[in-house]
């Protein structure tokens, strides 16, 4: 058929221009350029006092920069980084200048990466603090002068395309409709540790057939135009092993529900409770959101049954697509009276032992999805055409469009019609269009220098509405930011920064928390890890679902109460239902509610005493704290190591806890000085959270040997267990705040940092420990930086970036 043949050329086009988009037209369609000027206009733009009085500042002699090191590289770092021993192949006594600060600074930044963190000189070697603190004194104040002299470069980031999350998310606001990229789409490659990298978005031939069955997908559920089939039963029983327990109250089962429409779920209650037993409220979740209540009575009918047995129907609207269907009791404080073996006692006991799915059935009330679409009746001619289709084309293309754009896609409707169909059914072809373009699958920035790399400019106003909703919600712009922002006014004085605190008390910033803090603490990594059942029995959906909602909603906390970022190392209180607070031994807690709680022992407290933090830090067997300290020096500090060396000897799996210790056997990676280098730094992390086990659950004894949960940093910092580390982090604040400004600016941007980035994230960095550090306090310093406001065209940057930050 025609029609679909123009689509799929579309998408052909898509492939091609993922391959090498580029574009030298200055400005977005509808919009002039901003100012013609190499600096943004941003506020943040213009250099900063600091900056500006680190620049006056003189370069220091010669005389100068051997005072402050001299002493320190010979008589301490020289005894192993000479000519002769060449540790690490450095040889720090080979007679630096003051120009090699300028010339090598690769070598100086690690050279002072190393004495700020301590782990240098070796714990072996006496520390001379004095020299060490004259030296990072020096080393900072003339970094901090050269970056201040360097031009301003913001970087460059290339044209992305939606990743998953980011295409559900705008699917839902642009059509509201649900629909699950990640259940559809191949998984999106990860870099710098985030799946929104520009440069590793690729398109590839599968990707393109998918968005192809998407777009068909997805505009025929919007317009819903076509009438649903005869309802059918599909049925999930204990008996027939298809229906997952999870507890005695709840079960499970995985459904596709083949159109979006009312179904209706007959449950299949067996058993009964003694006459004076309360009724209990039956729950139903949909992929973990509760979406209805009833109550269902447990006493006896009075009748004499062999097999007492009750059913119950709930009709319940459900969007196409495989869901997990929970169900199960509120608040259930009788099942906990029972003994294990009365549970499933039929004179006992109620429990949900089947759920059977009846439908489809028509929704009553107009769809959202066609409300939202049909903003006029299509047949009344060419110019409700118009407007449905320039309606949907300047939100799906997250800009304003032309008459061209227009055009184009008013000849699906027009072909449509000449095939003898409906107007309503072109705008469905048209939408299918749409959602193949590259307008809607890229977000696209255009140089307005393309040959001229040395020339950075700032984005358009409509372009930094596109990287705001991407960075708070995730998703496509709202007709707010969109309108401001075709206006020319969102760089208007304190509208950005209204703009920021209205998106973030949305709860479509709650992206944030699954799509940010998801993989800056790892805890997608929850849904692929696989605990062994056998020694963590207690391993279950409903378990690693509440551990998931414990640290989303904690983050989220602190986002929007803009609570200070401290409270990620050491808060003392978090959230909780009655599930995970069963589990952290929390008294008191009923319900499936999620609420705040305040910790009242020392077991617990901050990301590193979470459930979900610990699971995925852990092998499916065991706790590894070579894994938990690596995870804390990469994740919490910003330091991260580099690759083990081949052949590193495996732990005796079958000793553990039986005849050694995992210290003991730890012991042995530290007799080789190549690994000593790393393991002293991961090694009492780790250690100091070994009293979670892989599950994340407390422990005093690791089999037959009491934890031993101390641990010597290379700085000669002491601790010992969970509650001391929480104060030793605390205590490095400011390698906490640059960690976290590196990983939210590198998410924000879509790129990896440079070296070039350095001067912005030591700006926020400053300026964070000049406020409260309130999260939205570092969100609002990254939306006004250079880098989130500008870019300049492809070639080599004005200072070579061939470092990342690090």
């Amino acid at each position: 058929m025609r029609l679909y043949r123009y689509v799929v050329a579309t998408a052909a086009l898509v492939l091609a221009l993922a391959v090498n988009i580029r574009s030298s037209a200055p400005g977005d369609a509808g919009q002039a350029p901003a100012q013609d000027a190499g600096v943004p206009q941003a506020a943040s733009a213009a250099p900063s006092p600091d900056l500006l009085a680190a620049a006056s500042r003189p370069a220091p002699t010669e005389e100068e920069f051997q005072a402050a090191t001299e002493e320190l590289l010979y008589d301490t770092c020289g005894e192993c980084h000479n000519a002769f021993e060449f540790a690490a192949d450095l040889d720090l006594t080979s007679g630096y200048t003051v120009d090699s600060l300028r010339t090598e600074r690769d070598l100086w930044d690690l050279i002072l990466d190393k004495l700020k963190s301590g782990e240098m000189p070796p714990a072996d070697v006496p520390r001379p603090d004095a020299l060490i603190a004259k030296a990072i004194d020096f080393l900072e104040r003339e970094f901090e002068r050269l970056d201040a002299l360097t031009p301003p470069d913001p970087g460059r980031v290339v044209a992305r395309r939606l990743n998953r999350a980011e295409y559900t998310n705008t699917i839902r606001d642009l059509l509201a409709i649900e629909f699950r990229a990640d259940r559809s789409f191949p998984t999106d490659d990860s870099g710098e540790g985030f799946d929104n990298i520009g440069e590793i978005l690729t398109v590839s031939p599968v990707l393109m057939e998918a968005y192809v069955n998407a777009a068909e997908q997805i505009a025929a559920r919007a317009l819903a135009a076509d009438p649903l089939p005869k309802p059918i039963e599909v049925e999930y029983s204990l008996r027939f092993r298809n229906l997952r327990r999870l507890n005695p109250s709840r079960v499970e089962a995985t459904h596709r529900f083949d159109f979006d429409a009312d179904y209706v779920l007959r449950i299949g209650m067996p058993g009964e409770r003694p006459a004076d037993a309360a009724p209990v409220t039956l729950g139903v979740w949909i992929d973990g959101d509760l979406v209805h209540t009833t109550q269902v009575e447990t006493k006896p009918s009075g009748l004499v049954y062999f097999n007492p047995y009750s059913e119950t129907e709930i009709r319940i609207p459900v969007p196409a697509g495989d869901h997990t269907l929970r169900l199960g009791f509120i608040d259930d404080p009788y099942v906990k009276t029972l003994a294990p073996e009365d549970v499933y006692r039929d004179k006992i006991n109620k429990w949900i032992g089947s759920v059977t799915v009846v439908g489809p059935f028509e929704q009553e009330g107009v769809k959202p999805s066609r409300e939202r679409i049909l903003i006029c009746d299509p047949e009344t001619g060419r110019e409700c055409v118009d407007r449905i289709l320039s309606t949907l084309a300047r939100r799906a293309y997250r800009r304003p469009v032309t008459d061209q754009d227009v055009a184009d896609l008013r000849r699906f409707v027009d072909l449509a019609r000449e095939d003898g169909l409906s107007a309503e059914k072109g705008i469905e072809l048209a939408l299918q269009a749409m959602l193949v373009s590259p307008h809607f699958l890229f977000r696209i920035e255009r140089d307005r220098y393309p040959d001229d790399p040395t020339r950075s400019h700032p984005i358009t106003d409509v372009e930094l509405a596109s990287r705001l909703s991407y960075f708070l919600w995730s998703s496509m712009p709202d007709d707010e930011l969109l309108d401001l922002a075709e206006r020319g006014e969102l760089r208007r004085s304190g509208v950005l920064e209204a703009q920021v605190k209205r998106m973030l008390a949305d709860p479509r910033s709650r992206a944030l928390a699954q799509n940010f803090a998801g993989q800056w603490l790892e805890i997608r990594n929850l849904d692929v890890i696989r605990p062994d059942p056998d020694r963590f029995p207690a391993w279950n959906p409903e378990l690693r679902d509440a551990m998931r909602t414990e640290t989303e909603m904690f983050f989220d906390y602190i986002l929007r109460e803009n609570r200070p970022i401290s409270e990620f190392l050491n808060a003392r209180y978090t959230f909780v239902n009655d599930v995970l607070a069963d589990y952290y031994g929390i008294e008191g807690i009923e319900g499936s509610e999620f609420r705040r709680v305040e910790l009242t022992t020392p077991q617990r407290g901050g990301v590193l005493g979470q459930a979900s933090v610990l699971a995925v830090s852990s092998y499916p067997t065991r706790t590894s704290v070579v894994i938990r300290g690596k995870y804390v020096l990469q994740n919490i500090l910003g330091s991260p190591l580099p690759p083990p060396p081949p052949d590193v000897p495996a732990l005796d799996e079958e000793a553990l806890g039986k005849s050694k210790s995992i210290r003991e056997q730890m012991e042995q990676h530290r007799t080789n000085a190549i690994c000593a280098s790393c393991h002293s730094r991961m090694d009492p992390l780790g250690f100091a959270l070994e009293n979670y086990d892989a599950i994340g659950r407390w422990r005093d004894m690791d089999g037959a040997f009491a934890i031993d949960a101390s641990g010597r940093l290379p700085n000669g910092r002491t601790f010992n267990g969970p509650a001391e580390l929480r104060d030793v982090l605390s205590d490095m604040l400011p390698e906490f705040s640059r960690a976290l400004t590196e990983k939210m600016l590198t998410y924000a941007l879509g790129r990896g940092l440079e070296r070039y980035d350095r001067r912005t994230v030591a700006g926020i960095v400053r300026r964070l420990g000049e406020s409260d550090q309130g999260l939205q306090t570092l969100i609002l310093e990254i939306v006004n930086s250079l880098p989130f406001q500008s870019r300049r065209a492809e070639g080599a940057p004005v200072l070579q970036a061939s470092n990342t930050v690090h």
